[in-house]
């Protein structure tokens, strides 16, 4: 096991977290600010799809969301799945902030508890893992992880 690595995949999660709340935010502003321009019908999607392309907050947004990914895909690599989707979820309770602070949306009591409960059990999941900073390195270890 490298424990070593352990700061650094928390640190590489918390920019993931980070990048793809940001970019949620600025593709829900980008959005509707096309959204606020006109309906949106099945048929004016060409056009909404160009006018996104075309829109700054839009093109940033995604940027930030491909940044998320990238750096989701690289944690993926180096810890366990069962720890890594689960410590991507305390995005949920990022996002919330996120859009009363910045989008300045109303976010009922409701909803804060369920982004509490969301983090409990994200301090659950990151408490636990005993190989979730090993590698697994020849294909039988994999067999032998299966069987158990």
């Amino acid at each position: 096991m490298r424990t070593g690595n352990t700061p650094k995949i928390i640190t590489l999660l918390a920019v993931a977290v980070l990048s793809q709340a940001t970019g949620n935010v600025l593709l829900s502003r980008g959005m509707k600010l096309i959204a606020g321009e006109g309906p949106t019908l099945a048929p004016d999607w060409p056009a909404l799809f160009l006018q996104a392309v075309h829109t700054p907050s839009v093109l940033l947004g995604v940027g930030f969301l491909i940044i998320f990914f990238a750096l989701f895909a690289s944690a993926l690599s180096k810890a366990d799945l069962s720890f890594v989707l689960p410590a991507i979820s305390s995005e949920v309770v990022i996002n919330v902030w996120f859009a009363k602070y910045f989008l300045h949306e109303a976010v009922p009591p409701t909803r804060w508890l369920g982004a509490v409960l969301i983090s409990i059990g994200v301090i659950l999941v990151l408490r636990s893992a005993p190989r979730t900073f090993g590698f697994v390195s020849e294909p039988e270890d994999v067999a032998a992880e299966a069987g158990r």
